[in-house]
């Protein structure tokens, strides 16, 4: 094996990655040098543009001042060259036949336009990995669109849920796109990298913003085709297919997200008698246990929903959101307070976990800065540098080639054997709901042997959670379960039982990846730790992903995705300001933590490779989440502005909104980022002359008068279907986009040319589309191999194929109740 663990700093430390991302794709490279990788930052002579994104510093080198750029850029080198001058062009030409990896953003000033595309890449470094980050994908009917994070966010699908029915849909105001699409470009570099094992050559990967947020619309994006209708925005609700729960409530000091419903509803109650909201009759009007499972199958129910919700509405709004949030974790139910930035900097979870790292800005002033968005032991996350200066290592990089320069990684283990990126791969899948199942989806759609253990008693959740198969409840007829689930074996294994740890162990000793999504403590409890598997298997990878972490003091706090974009602050930043928070559709952390939870896994997975050395993760959703916060969280440290929800308004650029247009509930985005792009409104719209008031010649005056723009963009808007208005404004350089649903995503041009939906024959749901990946490898065709399983489907290839049982035990086991 080559090297040892100690000889790395961290999981990717052999690697060398070359960054010419602006900041449509420069967290991609801060992750990579977060694992270890060495990242070299090379940009055009005056710096990227990345440098001058806001948020920004008032004083400083003018290249030094974005607060953007100095979070995403930590752990990276920086060097300047001028593709267009000879010696520069042979420096980069040194710098790509020794380097793994190379990212970019792209269009404009890809560097196809240099001459060093991927055909020129992979001829001077045939194990070359090149990944490509653009709005739509490198190809296709949309590649040449005009684009930013509004019109993305449009026509990518999540706008289309998100906001209240009475005014225009809404993104989350902090910018999302580039931040989602560059963490995915990661996964897509690091899953290249193990085909390009498997094949021996060069890859290409081209990820596609506008799928890295379709991906962010959960059960969502498939809704028309599996019941036959749109989830439509209805402000904070969560939408279950069979039923809605409101998930946002007032209390005395802000808002709190909780889902209301039978379950947290029976364990509050006590308080509730405390606070004589209602009388201890309430304990014995219902079955509070089974009050959801009997509400979702239509089953009758003695309290209606409306007047348990009404309760519980006059109950919270007795109470701060601390000391909701405070005696949940002490009593075991989830109350999550709507944090703001300002909430986050003294959250005690964080201090705890020690997850701030203190960092000094351009400008002399320290701060603090999200630190690691994983635990990794033995080889933790480790910030060797902040954020370069501009060509602050050009001569140490200089002298490096002068001396001969680097390799790229030498391959000497072999592959894992198979013609899938992952084949060989064998993962045991503890996980349920969000985050864990989406990530081993990746593994197993692209060759793993992933094994889903869940049981009758305790079936994955999102089992119970719709759009169901033409609006018939079944726990083998959820698409919110089957979209995160193909390519999967699923066991029946109730863990509860005796005997069925053995046969957990047993599926550990076998697997390489072991990933689990339980309360912190309660794997443990199970006899299922991370010693014990280490016991079972020295070189098994281990994950735990929980909403908070494994330890600090709101640990134990159980719950799903929009819990922890309440607390990790993304309701504050997602509606009306003048109108309660809403929050982004759904469980919106769990579409980030799996960008991240996969680039630390599949790193750890090619150390163990090179290594034999396992791994345990500790990877905290909001941790994970708060990444995307990064740039405003040191802001607010430095200067105390606390940002809030702002519509679809843009802090530096204006007309920036979403308007009506002809039809029923029609509406498309347009996002004017420059000068340039005004004028070519303008002309587009035949020169109205209104629009020749000139305080809108520049952007502090189309700041400054942002609801007139608004008002006159929406007249010009309405009497034009979406389409018209794209047809009208993307041939003259605007960005603009439809706010496409689910019925919109199915006949999407672009998704189409990608192959993006992917068709198979399921069991109980009959011929049914998936969602396909958000990046495509040249070559190769990736997607769901085989649709989600019935549960329980292959307890019996498991047992008797994989750990070996006979016929005779697994007849027992089945008789005992051990498995189903």
């Amino acid at each position: 094996m080559a090297g040892t663990a100690n000889s790395e700093v961290g999981l990717l430390g052999p690697y060398r990655v070359l960054d010419l991302c602006d900041e449509r794709g420069e967290i991609a490279g801060m992750v990579m040098g977060d694992l270890g990788a060495d990242v070299i930052r090379i940009e055009p002579p005056g710096g990227c543009s990345a440098r001058s994104h806001g948020p920004r510093l008032d004083a400083g080198p003018e290249s030094e001042r974005s607060l953007q750029f100095h979070a995403y850029n930590r752990n990276k080198r920086s060097i300047v060259l001028d593709l267009e001058a000879e010696s520069d062009r042979a420096s980069f030409e040194a710098l790509a036949r020794g380097a793994d990896f190379v990212l970019e953003s792209a269009p404009p000033g890809g560097l196809a336009a240099h001459g060093f595309d991927f055909a020129w890449l992979k001829t001077a470094n045939p194990k070359i990995v090149h990944v490509q980050i653009t709005p739509f994908g490198s190809d296709g009917p949309y590649a040449d669109y005009p684009a930013n994070d509004l019109t993305i966010a449009a026509l990518g699908g999540p706008m289309s849920v998100q906001g209240v029915p009475e005014r225009a849909p809404v993104r989350v105001t902090i910018p999302q796109v580039w931040r989602h699409a560059g963490v995915e470009a990661v996964v897509a570099a690091l899953v290249a990298h193990a085909r390009m094992l498997q094949t021996g050559e060069a890859q290409f990967a081209d990820v596609s913003a506008q799928l890295a947020m379709t991906w962010t619309m959960l059960n969502a994006p498939l809704a028309a085709a599996i019941q036959g209708r749109d989830f439509e925005r209805q402000g904070s609700a969560l939408q279950l297919g069979a039923i809605t729960y409101p998930l946002v409530y007032e209390c005395t000091d802000g808002h709190v997200v909780a889902l209301g419903g039978g379950s947290v509803f029976g364990q509050l109650l006590p308080w509730m008698i405390e606070d004589g909201v209602v009388d201890a009759s309430w304990l014995e009007r219902e079955d509070w246990a089974t009050y959801d499972r009997r509400i979702i199958l239509g089953e009758p129910v003695t309290v209606p929903r409306e007047e348990t919700f009404a309760t519980f509405e006059r109950f919270i709004a007795r109470h701060t959101k601390q000391e909701l949030f405070e005696r949940g974790l002490r009593d075991g139910f989830t109350v999550a307070p709507v944090n703001t930035l300002a909430d986050l900097a003294e959250f005690r979870q964080l201090e705890e976990r020690a997850f701030f790292e203190p960092t000094t800005l351009a400008d002399g002033r320290s701060a603090r800065a999200p630190g690691a968005f994983a635990k990794t032991t033995p080889n933790p996350i480790t910030f060797r540098r902040s954020a370069p200066r501009l060509g602050e290592h050009a001569d140490e990089i200089r002298t490096e080639l002068a001396s001969g320069g680097r390799s790229p990684v030498h391959v000497d283990t072999a592959p894992l054997g198979g013609e899938l990126p992952f084949s060989g791969l064998k993962v045991a899948d503890f996980t349920w709901i969000g985050v864990g199942p989406i990530s081993t989806r990746c593994l197993a759609d692209h060759g793993a042997t992933v094994v889903k253990v869940e049981c009758e008693e305790r079936p994955d959740g999102l089992r119970g959670a719709g759009p169901f198969m033409d609006g018939k409840p079944g726990r083998n007829r959820s698409q919110f379960f089957g979209d995160f689930n193909t390519s999967k074996l699923s066991l029946s294994l109730d863990l509860k039982q005796p005997g069925a740890t053995g046969i957990a162990r047993d599926l550990l000793a076998w697997s390489d990846v072991f990933i689990e999504s339980y309360t912190p403590g309660a794997i443990a409890r199970l006899g299922l730790d991370y010693e014990t598997a280490r016991a079972l298997n020295p070189s098994i990878i281990m994950l735990s992903t929980c909403l908070m972490g494994q330890y600090g003091p709101a640990s134990p706090m159980a719950g799903f995705g929009y819990h922890a974009g309440a607390v990790a602050g993304f309701y504050e930043l997602t509606g009306w300001p003048e109108l309660p928070p809403v929050g982004p559709w759904q469980a919106y952390t769990d579409t980030i933590a799996p960008r991240f939870l996969l680039s630390t896994l599949l790193s750890a997975v090619d150390h163990r490779r090179r290594t034999g050395q396992g791994q345990h993760i500790d990877a905290a959703q909001m941790e994970m989440a708060l990444q995307f916060l990064a740039p405003e969280l040191i802001e607010y440290a430095l200067t105390g502005i606390v940002p809030t929800r702002a519509g679809n308004r843009a802090r530096d650029a204006s007309p920036q909104g979403v308007y009506p247009c002809a039809g029923d509930d029609q509406w498309c985005a347009i996002g004017v980022d420059t000068d340039a792009q005004w004028a070519a409104l303008r002309a587009a719209m035949g020169e109205p002359a209104w629009a020749r008031d000139a305080e809108f010649d520049d952007t502090h005056g189309r700041l400054a008068r942002s609801n007139d723009l608004d008002d006159h963009l929406a007249e010009w808007t309405r009497s034009r279907t979406p389409r018209e208005v794209m047809d009208l404004l993307l041939p003259a350089g605007v960005p603009a986009g439809a706010v496409q649903r689910s019925s919109d995503l199915l006949r999407d041009p672009q998704l189409a040319h990608r192959r993006y939906h992917r068709t198979y024959d399921h069991a109980d749901m009959g011929r049914i589309p998936y969602s396909g990946h958000q990046f495509r490898i040249a070559g190769y065709e990736s997607g769901a191999r085989s649709p989600a399983p019935l549960l329980g489907e292959h307890s019996f290839q498991v047992l008797k194929e994989i750990l070996g049982r006979s016929d005779e035990e697994i007849s027992e086991l089945a008789v005992a109740g051990i498995i189903g």
